[in-house]
């Protein structure tokens, strides 16, 4: 008796990637979409307490300052000298009119430092200027 040999065929499977390319390109901007943006704010700098305080209005437009131990001024981690704040904040000004700037002072800051950041706006024409500074202190529980 002769065998019979029965030849199949063996195709490459193949899968197609583009749904799951599509699922994982809607997953990222979902993700990049909602993410909370964080403040780029100096977490060395210790703020002094404060009795009274309130919400400033439209802080999202503010400019946010540092001025460290040292006096050394910076805005979102970039830290620069006084010169280079006044060139950028009088380009800011330039470019948006008039924006209020919160200053976040560290505690141990010498007055003379939180002072000259005060002249510089001064000097550019910026009027509202408010300070950072913790409403109560927290307690561990």
């Amino acid at each position: 008796m002769g065998r019979k040999i029965h030849k199949t065929r063996t195709e490459a499977a193949s899968i197609d990637m583009t749904p799951m390319i599509d699922v994982v390109f809607q997953l990222m901007i979902f993700f990049i979409v909602t993410m909370k943006m964080t403040k780029d704010v100096n977490p060395n700098i210790k703020l002094e307490l404060t009795k009274d305080s309130r919400l400033l209005e439209n802080s999202e437009q503010a400019l946010i300052v540092e001025v460290d131990r040292n006096g050394m001024v910076s805005s979102h981690n970039a830290r620069m000298d006084r010169e280079t704040f006044r060139t950028i904040l009088k380009a800011r000004y330039n470019r948006v009119g008039e924006f209020p700037v919160l200053i976040r002072g560290d505690r141990r800051t010498k007055h003379r430092d939180i002072r000259a950041v005060m002249d510089i706006c001064a000097d550019i024409g910026l009027w509202r200027l408010t300070f950072v500074g913790i409403k109560e202190k927290k307690t561990r529980t």
